[in-house]
């Protein structure tokens, strides 16, 4: 399910140089000189460049990600399917499940990205992948025993939200160092027709192996992907410098502390870094309100299968692999800050299509597909275009700071937006609880509308090399 957009494994759009007549040409230069961005220069000539598929380091991190993203979309919807289904939890606590997940986002982003700036990546990778296969393999073993419970499937969210805080960190601080600049357009983009080949495979797989299998042994499959990402990870050769320790005025090390505020600081002084955080925070809250009680709103009152549900979802997924291909072409067309509030905005009212769903299997199976591709196609292309232009943007040593500070923020609404959601239907129909969501993610846009995002053309030229100091 396309719940969330921020989810951050996205493909920058190729480079547009800006041309002369162009009307957006001067506002793009005195937004892009007042926020202090690198400025656009033109490439030097150079001859065709090499596909990545051709890059083996590259192919093991695609491969890596194409597989664990493909378990994890059973897990989507296997573990809510425990919880609502076969351990009769109730609204709230079906909604805690995303809210022990995300916590630990707020609790451990921000010293998690200080930390990462400061040693190799590739090894927190490897043990991030190895801990969540670990964390899922007590599920089916714990039911298998007949001890299973609302509060194993809680620490085990925990665990594995804790080892996902420090895996996306270091996986986003990871690829500008394993390609050049010029090829990170291409590498997330591939990276992103991955994730949309899962989220077309996934559900439906998911769906059909609970309707087979006991759904906690599907949890297995999500378990024995991780396991399979972590040893292709460790065959990376390409070697991994460890970055220098930061140093003050006075000529000391810098403490945890100073450099976590660091990060905070060069997120929200930058004009557009904190507008993109608070589109994305909000869509995300609204989001997580309305799908926090989607297992008990569309498996138990509605009564729609899984299988219907998780063919829904693949068939829908269309989407997301057309935002895969098509995010980068629509900003080179017509700009990338027009194609962040563009697609943005679409997010929202998408939503409102799950709030309506009947209990008629087909038409509610329609209205899925519907909303999915909407959401889908909307979310992708956001996240292409907001995720590449940070890359790009900024400096390597603060590339692990800067991505969990924008997940502190923008995954730590998510949490809230689930306790909500836990508390609302305790009182409210499921149906308005839904709507109410739906109503928040669709204000999202307003933060890019009125910001100088909006007035973007391309992606800035990188200064990953460069200090992060301002």
């Amino acid at each position: 399910m396309a719940c969330c957009v921020g989810q951050d494994r996205r493909a920058p759009p190729a480079r547009q140089r800006t041309r002369p007549e162009d009307p957006f040409a001067e506002r793009y230069h005195a937004d892009m000189v007042d926020a202090d961005l690198p400025m656009p220069s033109p490439e030097p000539p150079q001859g065709r460049r090499a596909s990545l598929w051709r890059h083996p380091d590259y192919m093991k991190i695609w491969s890596a990600a194409t597989i664990s993203l493909m378990g994890s979309q059973i897990s989507l919807i296997a573990i809510p399917f425990i919880a609502a289904v076969v351990l009769r939890a109730t609204p709230f606590e079906v909604a805690l499940l995303g809210t022990v997940e995300m916590l630990p986002f707020i609790l451990f982003a921000l010293p998690a990205g200080a930390w990462l700036d400061r040693v190799r990546r590739r090894p927190v990778l490897i043990a991030g992948d190895l801990g969540r296969a670990i964390a899922l393999l007590t599920i089916p073993a714990a039911y298998a025993l007949g001890v299973l419970t609302i509060w194993q499937l809680y620490a085990v969210g925990f665990v594995a939200g804790l080892l996902t805080v420090f895996f996306d960190v270091a996986d986003q601080s990871y690829l500008p160092v394993l390609l050049d600049s010029q090829d990170l357009v291409e590498g997330n983009a591939k990276l992103e027709i991955s994730a949309s080949a899962a989220q077309i495979a996934g559900p439906g797989l998911g769906g059909g192996l609970i309707s087979l299998v006991a759904a906690p042994f599907a949890v297995v499959v999500d378990a024995v992907s991780f396991l399979a990402s972590g040893g292709l990870i460790s065959l990376v050769r390409k070697p991994e410098p460890k970055p220098q320790r930061k140093v003050g005025v006075d000529g000391s090390e810098t403490g945890l502390r100073q450099e976590i505020a660091e990060g905070l600081r060069y997120v929200l002084g930058n004009r557009y870094l904190r507008m993109i955080a608070g589109s994305t925070g909000t869509s995300n809250l609204g989001s997580s309100l309305s799908f926090s009680i989607f297992p008990i709103f569309v498996w138990v009152q509605l009564g729609l299968s899984p299988a219907l549900t998780g063919a829904a979802f693949s068939i829908g997924s269309i989407g997301v692999l057309l935002g895969a291909f098509l995010a980068a072409p629509l900003a080179r067309r017509v700009g990338v800050g027009p194609v962040i509030v563009g697609s943005i905005f679409i997010n929202g009212p998408a939503l409102l299509l799950i709030a309506f769903l009947p209990s008629t299997a087909l038409v509610a199976g329609l209205m899925l597909v519907g909303a999915q591709v909407l959401m889908g196609f909307s979310a992708v292309v956001y996240n292409v275009n907001q995720v590449s232009f940070r890359q790009a943007i900024t400096p390597l040593d603060m590339q692990g700071r800067m991505n969990a500070t924008m997940r502190f923020i923008v995954w730590g609404t998510m949490p809230l937006g689930s306790v909500a959601g836990g508390i609302l239907a305790s009182f409210l129909p499921l149906r308005t609880t839904v709507l109410i969501g739906a109503a928040i993610a669709s204000s999202a846009f307003l933060w890019v509308l009125v910001s100088p995002v909006r007035s973007l053309r391309e992606i800035p030229k990188s200064a990953r090399a460069g200090t992060a100091d301002r």
